[in-house]
């Protein structure tokens, strides 16, 4: 696996992560808005995930499958907190804050040290990424 594939595929499994536990959270509230939104980030992951892994194939290569084991750890303790929590919406909306701002410092890493091509594809993925981050920053202040 060349360096190029295991910066993508490092991605991959962070991005993966935000997707999953979007997912997961979209099961957990009430909040019909909220299921909307964490939806719709979810998809926003899947493509992503997508635009990502279509590079790592160019490069003839297997895209990551999985995600990483601290995503997993933070849905488990977001399930946590949530249940001794009264206000188990602003739990996951926050939670999911802190997912986003882990793919926004990957990504923002990754562009620092990609080679051409994958910094071409990063540029043109970014906004996408402030995007979701400041959405759910947004979120979480107004919850607060």
């Amino acid at each position: 696996m060349t360096d190029k594939t295991a910066q993508l595929n490092e991605l991959i499994e962070i991005t993966r992560d935000g997707q999953q536990f979007y997912q997961h959270a979209h099961d957990e509230v009430k909040d019909v808005r909220l299921q909307v939104l964490f939806r719709d980030m979810s998809q926003s992951k899947t493509e992503l995930i997508r635009a990502l892994s279509v590079k790592v194939a160019a490069n003839q290569e297997t895209p990551a499958s999985g995600g990483t084991f601290i995503g997993k750890l933070r849905q488990v303790y977001a399930d946590t907190k949530a249940s001794l929590t009264s206000d188990k919406e602003a739990t996951y909306v926050a939670q999911l804050e802190e997912a986003e701002d882990r793919i926004l410092h990957a990504f923002e890493d990754a562009l620092e040290s990609a080679e051409p091509d994958v910094h071409a594809l990063l540029t043109v993925e970014m906004p996408k990424v402030r995007a979701n981050h400041d959405r759910m920053r947004a979120l979480k202040h107004s919850l607060q």
